[in-house]
Formats: C-alpha cells, structure tokens, sequence
C-alpha cells in the first residue's frame, strides 16, 4: 500500500521532516534531503490531537516523585518496532519496504504500571487483531530488508515518564482508545526530536 495522509495529526497530516527538526503536526511534508550518515529509526503509531490531550490529562494526574522525567506531549507515541542504526542512502528502500497495509482498529489502553528502571508506562492488556497482524507483517518486511527484529513478545504500551519510581497513578482506572488507522517510519533527530521519515495508511 503507498504511504497516504496521516489522520494522526491536526489538519489530517502528520508531517516529514528534515532531519534537524523535531515532529510538528500540521508541517508541510518536506523531502529528505540528506546524502549520506547514518538514520536511527523505529516504527511507531501517534496518537491524534484529542488522544494527546486525554493522555495529557492522565499523565497530570499522576502523582510524580521529584526526579520522575515526564514524557513531553509531542513525543507521546507506541512503537511497533525499533529498527537501530541505518544508512542514510537505504531510506528510499526501507519506506518502501515497510508498506504492508493497516485495517483500521480501537485500542484500548486500560493500564498502567511502573517497569522496571522506573518506567510509567500506559498498557493495553489486549492486542487488537489488526495491530497484532500489522506488527508480524512489519517484522516479516524488516527480515525481508535484512534489518533486526525484537524477540520479545509485543506489548503495546505508552511510555509516561522515565526515572518514576515510586510515582502512583490516579485511582480511577485508564480508559483511553486510541483510533488506530496508520504507522509511520521515524528518525531520532539531534536534540531527541522525532522525524517522519514515512507515513503509511
């Protein structure tokens, strides 16, 4: 399937980016213009703008220890599969190559936990079918590509904030859906910004 406008973004479009700058939603797309380096990537979903806020609300209504390094808004995302290091030049071969098709599903995230490390995290204890069989085909393309993959079991979840042990969530139980309905090829950019290198859905 070619990559299509993002709905997970104001205005319907989650934008490219070149390298030195971070995700804004509403940019206009831009083409990469970088010849050579290197690209740290994984795959991701991003939540829209509404998704943020309710996500944004939780989050305030944690309890936070003092060292807890809470997760901006704009960086709020659920990976599907952290890819590594990769030539620049491969870029053009690599979007292509992870269009697989996405149908459109709810997930629900309904719990929260801290991890190990002092990771908060927002999890969806039940995977939805097409997410499940978005992320096997991601993984078969990557190996296609000749690009690692997790061996661990995928778990979706949100992270929340780093350095957060100790940190209590509210009382009342998560209940966020997010639409799910496309995926994006991403770049960690200087500074710790997020790029869309692709989008895809």
């Amino acid at each position: 399937m070619a990559a299509a406008a993002d709905r997970h973004a104001p205005g319907g479009a989650l934008a490219a980016q070149d390298s030195d700058r971070p995700v804004r939603r509403g940019d206009s797309r831009r083409t990469v213009r970088e010849a050579g380096g290197s690209a740290r990537l994984f795959l991701a979903i991003w939540p829209s703008g509404d998704e943020v806020a309710a996500l944004d609300d939780y989050q305030r209504r944690w309890s936070w220890p003092a060292a807890a390094a809470r997760v901006r808004s704009e960086r709020i995302h659920l990976t599907l599969h952290f890819i590594g290091t990769v030539p620049r030049p491969r870029l053009p071969e690599i979007g292509a190559g992870l269009a697989v098709g996405l149908a459109p599903c709810e997930l629900a995230l309904t719990r929260a936990a801290i991890w190990s490390r002092g990771l908060a995290v927002l999890l969806a204890p039940v995977v939805p079918g097409p997410l499940g069989e978005l992320h096997t085909r991601l993984g078969e393309a990557l190996r296609t590509l000749g690009l690692p993959t997790e061996r661990r079991a995928f778990l979706p979840h949100v992270t929340l904030a780093r350095s957060a042990a100790g940190a209590l969530p509210p009382e009342d139980p998560p209940a966020l859906r997010w639409q799910v309905g496309c995926y994006a090829l991403v770049e960690t950019v200087a500074g710790g910004g997020y790029a869309i290198r692709q989008r895809y859905g």
